[in-house]
């Protein structure tokens, strides 16, 4: 996303909290903009707040405090039907007694359409989702795919500039729903439409978005493109939840600049990326990308001592798990190349990292 779009904030939540009960607060002071044209995933475990705040724009929840605009426009108080969005849900809500044609044709009708528009729109809207031939079946005879294409197609049928989506891909096999991530991610490109989309599937969101709020609790954690969170999580709930991720614990003994020494719980001191550990005495969790870790008399002078575990052939590369400083759930991919010797488990061996790869993060 470009700068011009951040700036240009066509979704707006400020100060937003919702409660079902009047006690427990579901979404927690949300402030959130979203570009004009961006397409913004709300990424986040089951009871994390995602959803609530997808349903709040879409007009189904009412915030309990706060103000959500569309536009520049306040729209708590405007009905879901007339707030002009797009939507796309999970288990697609077609008309299973409409064909194809009809269904897409419907949100048309409700806006009072000339029949030459409705038809013009529809045939648009199935050629956009290569889907031209299938008008005259009706749901049943769709396969999965085929449904979310055309559930897809009538989001978009009535040309609206937001288009929610919410775990749509869900019911798809993975191949299937990794075929349709792009085609969603392309269409959005083309089309130049706002989206905000949900889900709790860690690739979909680094696959798909420009940026991505990651919730927990009610609160978004940190917001980012694909690349900062996975690349510069700001705390531990990110590191573990954006990719694979192994932690050590140790306690800070002492902050050199941008750099902070741990001790570790279980082994000697290492030098990490003072991140948001805290000060010295404070317990923090060190966190290192899989396939950051070398392995071998590349590890360099402050390399730690690992010993195999297992070892499991995945194609492209070897998935180590390893025992290190205590820790056997220590995971290194080695690339599947001649340049890598194969170890064997029980084999020890030395292991590290450049620094900076390791963060040294809260200790929750």
């Amino acid at each position: 996303m470009t700068a011009d779009k951040a700036a240009d904030a066509f979704v707006e939540f400020e100060r937003v909290q919702k409660s079902y009960d009047g006690e427990t607060l579901v979404v927690k002071d949300l402030n959130l903009n979203i570009g004009r044209g961006e397409f913004l995933t709300m990424l986040g475990p089951s009871g994390s707040g995602k959803t609530t705040c997808l349903m709040m724009l879409a007009g189904f929840e009412t915030a309990t405090h706060g103000d959500i605009r569309l536009d520049g426009k306040a729209i708590n108080n405007i009905p879901p039907h007339k707030r002009g969005i797009g939507m796309v849900f999970q288990n697609y809500a077609l008309f299973p007694h409409m064909t194809v044609a009809e269904n897409l044709a419907f949100p048309l009708e409700v806006r009072k359409l000339s029949k030459a528009d409705i038809e013009t729109k529809v045939g648009r809207a199935l050629d956009m989702v290569q889907m031209k031939a299938f008008g005259g079946r009706r749901p049943a005879q769709l396969s999965g795919g085929q449904q979310q294409r055309i559930a897809l197609a009538r989001a978009l049928v009535f040309e609206p500039e937001l288009v929610l989506m919410d775990e749509p891909l869900g019911a798809l096999d993975k191949q299937l729903r990794e075929h349709m991530q792009y085609e969603i991610k392309h269409l959005h490109e083309r089309l130049g439409v706002t989206v905000v989309y949900v889900t709790h599937d860690q690739s979909e969101a680094l696959t798909m978005s420009d940026r991505i709020a990651v919730f927990n609790d009610g609160v978004i954690q940190q917001l980012a493109g694909p690349a900062t969170l996975y690349e510069k999580p700001e705390n531990a709930f990110v590191a573990q939840f954006i990719g694979e991720n192994n932690k050590l614990r140790g306690r800070v003994e002492n902050i050199e600049g941008s750099h902070a020494v741990i001790a570790l719980d279980n082994g000697p001191k290492v030098k990490a990326l003072a991140v948001n550990c805290g000060g010295i005495g404070k317990p923090t969790l060190l966190s290192i990308r899989p396939e950051r870790v070398i392995l071998g008399p590349e590890a360099g002078e402050t390399a730690l001592k690992g010993r195999v575990v297992e070892l499991i052939y995945l194609g492209d590369h070897i998935r180590c798990r390893m025992e290190v400083a205590g820790d056997d759930e220590f995971i290194v991919k080695v690339p599947n190349n001649h340049a890598h010797a194969v170890l064997q488990v029980g084999e020890e061996t030395p292991i590290g990292w450049v620094v900076d790869d390791c963060r040294a993060l809260d200790a929750a």
